[in-house]
């Protein structure tokens, strides 16, 4: 897909439909990452990019009390959404959530323990900015996990999630589908990862790909 097609965040008129479908993935998705991040992260600040409704960041915070977390996203409707979701789950006084992009963040270099980033690689215009301010944010020895494209859709069952749609929901996904903003994802493979990780000083621990997805570990 052309740069310029790239939609770098999820559309207003989208948000609600897209958190639908991502709630119905908490228990078989969101949650099985959180236990896989806490299996080598236990404490200390961690970034989540393109945290959408937040849903994988409380999930971590269920399982630890030795973790803080920021979410940042480019959709001021799913910001919204992740500080009410925060609010309802008792854990605003650990995780925050702010409207920012991924390759021109705010915080000072080496700030966090762990940056993660989930089904959001393969939407960005200039992933390469991404990996090199993530390394920027990150502590030494820090380390960026980054699934893409989540496999969020793998675990969503259709019908459930199409009977939750609002008739403004499925107004909105016609009108996108009809002017062809609504297309397949293109991922990257795992060679094309490793070029762009060229332009950091990353040591690569793994990059896997897993069905349809891709994993990407990284130390700085």
């Amino acid at each position: 897909m052309k740069n310029w097609l790239k939609i770098e965040r999820i559309p207003g008129p989208l948000a609600s439909s897209y958190e639908k479908a991502t709630r119905l993935a908490i228990d078989l998705y969101y949650s099985k990452v959180a236990e896989e991040i806490l299996s080598s992260f236990r404490q200390g600040l961690m970034l989540d990019l393109g945290t959408g409704p937040g849903y994988l960041p409380i999930e971590i915070l269920k399982r630890s009390s030795n973790i803080k977390i920021i979410g940042v996203d480019l959709s001021r409707r799913l910001i919204h959404m992740a500080r009410e979701n925060a609010r309802s789950a008792g854990l605003s006084d650990r995780l925050s959530f702010e409207f920012g992009n991924s390759s021109r963040l705010r915080f000072d270099e080496g700030e966090f323990d762990m940056v993660l980033s989930t089904g959001m690689l393969h939407s960005l215009k200039q992933p390469v900015k991404m990996f090199q301010e993530i390394y920027r944010v990150l502590k030494n020895g820090g380390e960026a996990w980054i699934y893409d494209p989540a496999r969020v859709a793998f675990y969503i069952d259709r019908d459930r999630w199409k009977a939750s749609l609002s008739l403004r929901d499925r107004f909105s996904l016609k009108l996108f589908r009809a002017l062809g903003l609504l297309r397949p994802i293109k991922t990257y493979n795992p060679e094309q990862v490793r070029e762009m990780l060229t332009s950091t000083d990353f040591e690569v621990l793994s990059i896997e790909a897993q069905k349809d997805e891709i994993k990407i570990k990284l130390k700085k």
